[in-house]
């Protein structure tokens, strides 16, 4: 499934992936990366779920939860946003 808009976001096997930062951006130690990781790991804390994988490439994101009703929000305000004009 492929969201298109400004950002692209998709989910494959349990894996969200967005395009979230610059291409440029592949290291997990960017400071806007260890912001986002960490934003996912408090809202994980808060849903009893853990981040259970979590990468960048060229600006892209891609994690997962052990959670498939947190995964599922996710992927429905990334659908949310997308949609917006």
């Amino acid at each position: 499934m492929n969201i298109v808009h400004e950002k692209r976001a998709c989910i494959m096997a349990g894996v969200i992936e967005v395009d979230l930062f610059d291409e440029d951006v592949s290291s997990q130690d960017h400071p806007e990366v260890v912001r986002f990781k960490e934003v996912l790991q408090k809202v994980a804390e808060e849903y009893h779920c853990r981040l259970i994988s979590f990468e960048v490439e060229a600006g892209t994101v891609s994690f997962a939860l052990d959670s498939d009703e947190l995964m599922a929000k996710i992927l429905r305000l990334l659908q949310a946003k997308a949609d917006q004009p």
